[in-house]
Parts: C-alpha cells; sequence; structure tokens
C-alpha cells in the first residue's frame, strides 16, 4: 500500500496535541542525552568504537549469524530463520501451536511490530498482550508506536487516564501517573502467570557464546522470557554481533542516546532454557532470526551502513520534523530518520518513497547517531534512487532531464544563467507546492560570474 505521508504530516500539524506532546518529549530527551555524554572527546571515542563494533559484525555477517546458530543449538536453544514477515508469523504460531498456547505475554519488541505478529496470532485465534507499559496503553488505544523506545510518547496523562477509564473495567478516572502505572501492573502480573508463551524482541546476539541479551528497564521482559513455560525471541539478523566484549560499549551508547540513562534498569542474558537444577526459567528457548529486506541492505556497500543501527531513537529525538508530527505521520512501523532510511528498503521506494522528502537534510540525525550512521547522506541516495524511479510523472521526467542537461554542458548553462537574469520579469510566480507557502524564486539582475568579473575590474 503506497505511502501517504504529505497528507499525514499536514493533519498532524494541525494537531495541537501531537505538537506539545512531542515538543515536551523531545525537550526533554535531548536536554538528558546531553547530560549523559558531559564529555564530548570520551563521546566521540564511544562512537568510533561502536562504529568499528558493527562494521567489524556486517564485514563478517553471514559466519557470526552461522556461528550465532551453532552456538545457540549448543546451548539448548531452537533457531529458526525466516526470510519474510509472513515466515516469521507461522514459525512463531506452529511453535505456539504445538505447546497448545491460548496466550502470550510480549516483551517490547519492534520486529514483532515489523511483521504485525499481534493481529497474526490473534486471527489465529491467540492473545497475544503487551506487557510494557507503553506498548499496553498503545495497545489499548488499538493504535501503534509513534516511537520505537516510548511507544505512547504522543499521549499525555489525561488522555491515557480517559483511555483507562474507557477500557479497563472498574477503573475510575484519575491523573495520578502511580496510580496509572499500578493499575497496569497490576492486570499485566496476572497475565504473566497465566501466559503459555512469553515473546521478546533481542538487543544484541552474541555468535560468541549464543547469548541473547534484553535491555528494558520495567522488569516486563524479564517476566517474559521466566515465567511462561515456553520464551520465543524475535530479532532481526543485523542483531548479532561477534564477542561478549562487544557488549559494554555498545549498551553504553545504547542507554545514553536513548533515554539519557547510564545503564537500564534490567540487562538480560539468555543462553539457554531452563538447566535440571534451576528453579525458574522457560523449559524450550526459541529465537527467530529475519531477513525481511536485510540481506538486499547488506548487498549494498552504502546502504548497508542502515544495519548498523541499534535502535536507539536519538535521531528522532533530535530531528525537527520528527519533533512536529510525530511517529504516526510517517504511516510505518519505523519512523523519522530511520524509518525513512529503513522503510523504503524494506518495502520498496515506490511504496514508502514519499517518507524520504520529510527531511529538511539538517543533518542533526547523523551527528547525534551513536554508531555514525551518515542518515542524511543515506536519505539523499534514496531520494536520487526515488527520482530515478519509471513511475514518476513524465512532465517530472523531462524536467530533470532538461536540468541536468543544462547543468552538465558549461556552454548551456551559461547561455541559461544569462537568459534568465535578462528576462527574470517573466518569472513564474507560482511553480506548484513550493508557492503554497513560499515566495516564488527570482533570478538575479546579473550572474554570480558577472559579479565576480565586475569586482575584479574594480
Amino acid at each position: 500500500m503506497k505511502n501517504h505521508f504529505r497528507e499525514q504530516a499536514v493533519e498532524a500539524l494541525a494537531d495541537p496535541s501531537i505538537r506539545d506532546n512531542f515538543r515536551g518529549a523531545m525537550d526533554f530527551l535531548r536536554d538528558k542525552r546531553q547530560a549523559a555524554f558531559p564529555n564530548n572527546d570520551e563521546l566521540a571515542e564511544l562512537r568510533s568504537l561502536g562504529h568499528q563494533i558493527k562494521a567489524n559484525t556486517l564485514s563478517r555477517l553471514p559466519d557470526l549469524l552461522e556461528q550465532l546458530e551453532e552456538n545457540c543449538t549448543k546451548n539448548g536453544i531452537h533457531v529458526h530463520w525466516a526470510e519474510t514477515p509472513e515466515q516469521a508469523c507461522e514459525i512463531i504460531h506452529s511453535v505456539i501451536k504445538q505447546h497448545d498456547g491460548k496466550l502470550a505475554v510480549k516483551g517490547k519488541s519492534m520486529v514483532s511490530e515489523e511483521i504485525s505478529l499481534n493481529h497474526y496470532l490473534e486471527a489465529q485465534g491467540i492473545e497475544a498482550l503487551e506487557s510494557d507499559m507503553g506498548e499496553y496503553i498503545v495497545q489499548l488505544a488499538n493504535e501503534t508506536p509513534s516511537h520505537i523506545i516510548m511507544p505512547a510518547i504522543h499521549k499525555n496523562k489525561d488522555q491515557i487516564a480517559h483511555l483507562f477509564e474507557d477500557k479497563i473495567e472498574d477503573v475510575k478516572y484519575t491523573e495520578s501517573v502511580d496510580e496509572l502505572i499500578g493499575t497496569g501492573r497490576r492486570i499485566l502480573r496476572e497475565k504473566f502467570f497465566e501466559a503459555d508463551i512469553g515473546l521478546s524482541g533481542v538487543n544484541f546476539a552474541v555468535a560468541e557464546t549464543g547469548t541473547l541479551c534484553l535491555v528494558e528497564n520495567e522488569g516486563n521482559g524479564r517476566m517474559c522470557t521466566t515465567v511462561p513455560p515456553v520464551h520465543i525471541a524475535i530479532t532481526g539478523i543485523e542483531k548479532v554481533v561477534e564477542k561478549l566484549s562487544d557488549i559494554p560499549p555498545l549498551l553504553s551508547l545504547l542507554t545514553r542516546s536513548a533515554t539519557g540513562q547510564n545503564i537500564s534498569t534490567y540487562f538480560n542474558m539468555i543462553s539457554s532454557p531452563r538447566k535440571t537444577d534451576e528453579k525458574d526459567g522457560p523449559k524450550e528457548v526459541h529465537l527467530v532470526l529475519l531477513d525481511n529486506g536485510r540481506s538486499r541492505m547488506f548487498q549494498d556497500e552504502t546502504l548497508q551502513q542502515t544495519l548498523r543501527c541499534i535502535r536507539c531513537g536519538a535521531c528522532m529525538n533530535h530531528c525537527p520534523v520528527y519533533s512536529r508530527i510525530g511517529g504516526h505521520a510517517y504511516g510505518t512501523v519505523y519512523p523519522g530518520p530511520i524509518g525513512q532510511v529503513v522503510m523504503p528498503q524494506i518495502e520498496g521506494l515506490d511504496k514508502q518513497g514519499e517518507m524520504t522528502e520529510g527531511c529538511s537534510l539538517n543533518g542533526a540525525c547523523g551527528e547525534v547517531c551513536p554508531v555514525e550512521i551518515p542518515l542524511p547522506s543515506l536519505i539523499r541516495k534514496l531520494r536520487e534512487q526515488k527520482a530515478a524511479l519509471p513511475s514518476r510523472g513524465r512532465k517530472e521526467a523531462i524536467a530533470w532531464t532538461v536540468w541536468k542537461g543544462i547543468y552538465g554542458t558549461p556552454f548551456l548553462y551559461k547561455c541559461f544563467t544569462y537568459a534568465a537574469t535578462r528576462f527574470r520579469h517573466v518569472s513564474p510566480k507560482s511553480i506548484g507546492s513550493w508557492t503554497d507557502y513560499r515566495v516564488a524564486p527570482k533570478p538575479a539582475p546579473k550572474t554570480l560570474h558577472e559579479l565576480i568579473r565586475e569586482r575584479k575590474n574594480d
């Protein structure tokens, strides 16, 4: 389905609650990140190290994935490979079906959002309940996350209070944050013990040891991965790293960039199902490794850099466009700058190419990326690829062909600029969407070359 980013962005800009909620939240997160990195030299060194770790991973990605599978299997973890979202959903459903599962509790996982897992399982008669508070709020509202780290950041406490009053039985309206969180915890804690299946994402998968690492703040991830008898983890193939020693710098970059924390409240390391001498933990652990276009990204030497992303959300927090329109305006699982790079590659430029236009190329996202992904350059490259699509309008194609011919030929360029300056008074006053909000540009009375020559003569 084709993306309608422009229309959705206009609607979001007209909604004062979105503007207020995001402006306050983004200012807060930017300040937190800045306070978490007081030493610019340390930040530069840490970013460079993060870049090197992820670049090393990508240089050996196929081998490391095989090593991960081998070591996970040795540890007793069942490894599954999924090329498409449909295959991933089918694999997860088959595991649940083997255990006659009816209720799955989920830790936060953007990859599960990517494959629309909740909707798939519900269609199979299986309840999939989000246990992350932000995800729970979004699910209760029948919405999608608006941020990859803070799913319900688009809502204020008044909106959440009304949501709980409307959707949860015997819950009265209250704006007390503690009471609202307490209500959610009470409901979710009961579900943890009733659930047959625990679902989670993966922040880092260590090839060296076959270890799955989960970063969280609420403890729900630990409950999902230890209380139900079966744990199913799903992640993209790019989340693998070579060694356990790679984790500390990446974890420091992730938590400080995302929420301004020196370290998260919980850091879970899962290397096997419950052993005979252990009192808790699942009897089975499954890992689903999803491709979904990542192999295509890997084949392109430039766009491959997309796969370095550790999903911290810092690029969104510092993006002037995202902070004004929010995540839902993008109409995709991954919004903001990283979404503008990821989604057109996953779903195609013909469907998601319009997203790339929602960027002013101010460069803030590239400056704050903890693993130094050159997001502005990648967005420009995807814009170039979109412009080259056969589906673009005939008039646009002719205009760009003429432009290329003029600017690529010095004689034609000289003639064109001379004519433009001399006949500037007949310049069009309307040039499509550009002049809906701006004054039409008019050529200067003299070309730059003429002004330079005059200055020399003076």
